[in-house]
């Protein structure tokens, strides 16, 4: 993702259907390194995993810490079934790291937290604009284009991608 401001009133190229994906883990103990570390060191397997594989269906995703012991990433998916699809794949990052995760879940007995939420947006149910800003969120996801081609303000372009 970018640091290169984009000059002016933007907003995603996204088109169609479109999936949200919150994913994050909660550090209960700082004291039970063993039973985080893992979950914490495999995000970033499975972020480079999919960033490199075109045909995941994964768009892009934001890192985020929302205090000392909260981290969360947000992944956007071109499909559910895609999402769904790398999450069961043997061959990928994400089982061994669940199985892994569920290991250290029962043994460390609420030290870490982990959650999740799926969203499916339709086409035309989402907007975004990005004033001044590098490329971020869905926009870094799909790219941007300048909002006057989609409509002025987010009514209009609700109402525009709606039909």
């Amino acid at each position: 993702m970018s640091a290169q401001l984009i000059p002016g009133r933007n907003t995603a190229a996204a088109e169609g259907e479109i999936v949200v994906f919150h994913i994050g883990m909660r550090i209960n103990r700082w004291w039970a390194l063993r039973d985080w570390l893992p979950a914490f060191m495999a995000m970033p397997r499975m972020l480079r995993e999919l960033s490199q594989d075109k045909s995941s269906g994964f768009l892009g995703y934001r890192l985020l810490l929302s205090s000392p012991r909260l981290f969360y990433v947000v992944q956007y998916w071109s499909t559910k079934e895609q999402l769904i699809a790398y999450a069961s794949q043997q061959d990928k990052q994400h089982r061994p790291a669940w199985a892994a995760f569920n290991r250290h879940a029962r043994a460390g007995k609420g030290r870490v937290g982990i959650w999740h939420e799926t969203y499916v947006v339709p086409a035309g149910s989402y907007e975004s604009v990005y004033v001044d800003m590098p490329a971020f969120g869905l926009g870094a996801a799909t790219g941007v284009v300048p909002v006057g081609r989609r409509g002025e303000t987010a009514a209009e372009r609700l109402r525009i991608a709606k039909g």
